[in-house]
């Protein structure tokens, strides 16, 4: 394939922008070759100095920019956000005067030749923010219905060709509510609240003068109140031919009040009878009483215990509420509309379920059709008592084997019904009730057995498709439920019935106790490597942490969650990085949500059993321990259940920076100690450190098998963290303060044997006194520790051998007896040599005159 021509784009210049606002430059290169993710260099030359490259900010140099920019930089007052890998925007949240000037966006060269354009620039001018918005600020009251009218006046004085907008909103609390709005192609708008209101000519948006806009509202509504201001906004046309809101401003704001038109309904109930018996007829009366009641419109429902039985609108329609569907189709339940202040509803051969408490609810509106409301009242409390039918003792008693079933298990239910007489007898109505669990809105109605064997099946059928079997025999009725699912986990109860006759309604009636029945979902197979680890990397290079696990066998999908724990001292709590959803969708946790973050770190699958993090220019920040946890996701009952989270090991990531001015003593030693003993690790330092300077230390211990694991860390603030808890209390730093960092082992063990080495780091106090930054590093020199068991005593060798006690208790003896001998010898040897000399002294003597000769 051949290499394409490289290009650089940048967005046409010249741009207008206002002082202080928020200002985003886009940047593109095209054609290259090498990695998907190209590095952007941003530069402007300033008016003063047009030929003067000033450097700002780079994608992959810290260092790029130049001091005059550096804290804008750091305090990401000045940022890159990274759309693609080879797009990004520049991102200035202040603009300043000092920002105008042409900006240069360079891409360094990643191709095999160089070939193309490079760079590419653009102009922006900083112009004065001359935009004016205001309205006097006051407190209005008006009776619903009347006329309001609001002026806001709008100007702004640019040189350039600019464009006005001009909204008005009401707030509400934390809701704002968009009124009406002239764009900046002079197009009136209304709000999604107002739009009916607009067409009808109710809300209006006019321009008075050239500086004035008017919104009036021919009858205010209580929904009108709240908090109403206006907001303007300055628009310029790019060169692009692309428009921008320059600067965006509010007026002061105007506090609303609507007054209601007066509440004048009140709403009765009555009864024919307060307590009838089973099988009875009742008759509830609502009755209304309100001013010019012919002329307005109401809707008026019954219920019970606060749950609705029946209502009728504003036209006359009756609807049943569904649980009463069926006996108003059997002509038992009436509702009608006897006028338009009374409404009446009627209920043959009542039942013990009919009893409680009853109230009238009334909704007036403003038209037939239209719903909305005007007020709303509420009848006071009726309540209804039915007697029941003395003397059959009915009573039933509903039993499980079980109350807590595996997934996919079967179960059954057991319904007893007894009564004074024989229940064979009888003509009995069996009802299951179910209620979900977590509850939602009361029992609902399973299946429903009437005496003529007619099966029928409630609201709840649907979690229980194909599911479940019914049997009845005798005095028992059975409910079975086979391959239970989570929809399944709730309280039954059965309910009894006794009729007069095959038609009509049961006269007596019993509901048993509750039982409960819970459903264990699957347990997920999902295993995570939790072993520890340690990664080294250079300050700017890329780190990539690894989360392996084996995966189930079945059509699971898995959510895999990274996380961050900073180093000591800061906060323990590990921090979510980023989340990847068994759906895929990605959401970063609240301290990696800037676009700077979500550039930098990104989880990714690299194989079936391997997710990865890769940290994308590593910075001192960075260091800390890093951990992930994967959810298993299973699809069961038509959509998609977690079955809990399974934490990997942590994995420690350091930053490998260049050694300077701290100097450990860097020879290897060996050691060979014995069980027991105590040793001396040596880390030294041979330099002398500044009194801002502080230094954190950390040990490691590398066993045979080439696994490394730190031991000890004293953090920069002078704690001491043990971080093998088998070791708690055997270590101990010598001097710190004194920039001797040995490490003392106390009582060695087998276990101990290995290659020891320390890690130095030097912080230094950046501005604020409580914040810190890492500097430098240094490793110290390699200890070889080899441990062996103690000796044994001289004693104990001594005791256990009898021909050696025999010749260490015969020694002393025969060492006297050679000394003595020795003695001896020598006595008499020194007698010999003195007579001989005597002798030749004598011999000398006598030749005296003639000389002495020698012979």
């Amino acid at each position: 394939m051949g290499a394409g021509q490289r290009v650089v784009t940048i967005q046409k210049g010249p741009l207008y922008r206002v002082l202080g606002s928020h200002v985003t430059l886009w940047c593109k290169v095209s054609g290259y070759q090498g990695p998907a993710e190209q590095t952007f260099q941003w530069s402007i030359y300033l008016p003063s100095a047009s030929e003067r490259e000033v450097q700002i900010i780079s994608t992959a140099d810290p260092s790029f920019p130049y001091a005059i920019y550096t804290q804008r930089v750091r305090a990401q007052e000045i940022y890159v956000e990274r759309v693609q890998g080879d797009a990004v925007l520049l991102h200035i949240t202040e603009l300043q005067d000092r920002d105008a000037g042409e900006y240069e966006c360079h891409t360094p060269n990643t191709d095999g030749r160089y070939f193309g354009s490079y760079s590419a620039k653009t102009n922006l001018t900083v112009i004065a923010d001359t935009l004016s918005v205001s309205m006097g600020p006051q407190d209005l009251i008006h009776t619903e219905g009347d006329a309001m009218e609001l002026t806001c006046k709008v100007s702004r004085s640019t040189a350039q060709h600019t464009h006005l907008s001009v909204g008005w909103y009401c707030l509400r609390g934390e809701h704002r509510a968009e009124i009406l709005t002239l764009s900046k192609d002079f197009v009136v708008m209304p709000g999604p609240a107002y739009a009916q209101r607009f067409l009808a000519g109710n809300v209006r948006l006019d321009k008075v003068g050239s500086t004035s806009y008017k919104l009036s509202i021919a009858a205010v509504e209580p929904s009108d109140q709240g908090q109403l201001y206006c907001e303007a906004a300055e628009w310029i046309e790019d060169p692009d031919g692309t428009w921008k809101d320059i600067s965006r401003k509010q007026s002061e704001r105007t506090s609303l009040v609507v007054t209601p038109q007066d509440q004048d309904l009140c709403v009765g109930i009555a009864a024919t009878k307060s307590n009838p018996s089973e099988g009875d007829t009742l008759r509830l009366n609502c009755t209304l009483e309100a001013q010019r009641s012919d002329s307005r419109h109401f809707q008026v429902a019954w219920l019970l215990n606060s749950t609705e039985v029946a209502r009728i609108d504003p036209r006359g329609l009756l609807v049943w509420k569904k649980e009463y569907e069926k006996r108003a189709s059997l002509g038992q339940l009436h509702a009608f509309k006897q006028s338009n202040t009374v409404y009446i509803l009627t209920i043959h051969e009542v039942g013990l379920e009919d009893s409680g408490a009853y109230h009238c609810s009334v909704l007036e509106v403003k038209a037939p059709g239209n719903f909305q409301s005007i007020q709303t009242n509420l009848s006071s409390a009726l309540r209804i008592n039915v007697k029941p039918i003395a003397g059959l003792g009915l009573h039933a008693t509903l039993i499980s084997r079980t109350a807590t079933v595996s997934y996919m298990q079967s179960f059954e239910l057991i319904c007893r019904m007894s009564a004074s007489r024989p229940v064979e007898e009888l003509l009995l109505s069996v009802g299951w009730l179910f209620q979900p669990k977590p509850p939602t809105d009361g029992y609902q109605e399973l299946v429903h057995v009437l005496p003529d064997g007619t099966v029928s099946w409630g609201r709840a059928q649907p979690r229980f498709q194909g599911k479940a079997q019914l049997m009845k025999a005798g005095a028992f009725s059975r409910l079975h439920i086979h391959s239970a699912v989570a929809g399944h986990a709730g309280t039954y109860q059965c309910k009894v019935g006794v009729w007069r006759t095959l038609q009509g309604q049961p006269t007596v009636s019993f509901t048993s106790n509750a039982v409960g029945i819970n459903v264990v979902p699957p347990e997920s197979k999902l295993r995570v490597a939790t072993r520890e680890n340690s990664m080294e990397v250079a300050g700017g290079a890329d780190a990539s942490i690894e989360c392996r696990m084996e995966l189930p066998l079945n059509n699971s999908q898995l959510a895999v969650s990274w996380y961050y724990l900073p180093p000591p001292p800061e906060d323990a709590n590990p921090l979510l990085i980023v989340r990847a959803s068994h759906s895929g969708l990605l959401e970063y946790g609240a301290e990696f949500s800037s676009p700077t973050q979500k550039s930098r770190f990104l989880s990714q699958r690299v194989s079936r059993h391997v997710f990865q993090l890769r940290i994308l220019s590593a910075s001192s920040g960075d260091q800390g321990q890093y951990c992930c946890a994967a959810e298993e996701w299973c699809w069961l009952e038509g959509g998609w259940h977690g079955l809990g989270e399974r934490w990997s090991g942590r994995t420690r990531l350091l930053l490998k920076l260049p050694e300077s001015e701290l100097h450990l003593e860097k020879a290897n030693h060996s050691i060979l100690a014995r069980y027991g003993q105590e040793v001396t690790l040596g880390c030294l330092l041979k330099s002398t450190l500044p009194p801002a300077v502080r230094l954190s230390a950390t040990w490691f211990h590398r066993k045979e098998d080439g696994h490394e694991r730190p031991l000890l860390t004293l953090n920069h603030d002078g704690a001491i963290e043990s971080l093998q808890k088998g070791l708690v209390g055997r270590l101990q730093l010598r001097r710190p303060t004194a920039g001797d960092l040995s490490l003392t082992l106390a009582s060695v063990q087998e276990d101990d044997a290995g290659t020891y080495h320390c890690q130095v780091q030097e912080w230094q106090q950046q501005g604020n006194k409580d914040k810190w930054e890492l500097q430098t590093w240094a490793l110290s020199g390699y200890t070889q520790l080899t441990t062996t068991p103690p000796e044994t005593t001289v004693l104990s060798r001594i005791c256990s051998s009898p021909s050696l006690l025999n010749f260490i208790l015969c020694l002393p003896l025969v060492l006297i007896l050679l000394l003595a001998l020795a003695g001896f010898c020598w006595c008499f040897i020194s007698r010999k040599r003195k007579k001989g000399t005597i002798r030749g002294d004598q011999l000398m003597e006598l030749q005296g005159a003639g000389g002495i000769k020698q012979t």
